[in-house]
């Protein structure tokens, strides 16, 4: 287990359990399918020490948009970013 998904400090820092996890799910992706380059030292960690690791060192954060409404392209949110 991961010392600091333990702690509320992570949760805390992002703005929530689900906000958390949203963000592990999209930096995993990143990591694992689209061969994302790590931002910090690797040092035989597995992608979800990565990841966790990168949130707490502040590389990584939660970019959330404004509701959209997917028919209207040019409305607010648009484009959608990561």
């Amino acid at each position: 287990m991961i010392e600091a998904l333990r702690s509320d400090e992570i949760v805390n820092k992002v703005g929530g359990r689900f906000k958390l996890c949203a963000l592990i799910q999209h930096r995993l992706k990143q990591l694992a399918i689209e061969s994302a380059r790590p931002l910090v030292d690797r040092e035989g960690r597995t992608d979800l020490e990565i990841v966790v690791e990168e949130i707490m060192q502040d590389k990584i954060a939660p970019r959330w948009v404004g509701a959209t409404d997917m028919s209207d392209k040019s409305g607010p949110g648009w484009p959608l970013e990561t």
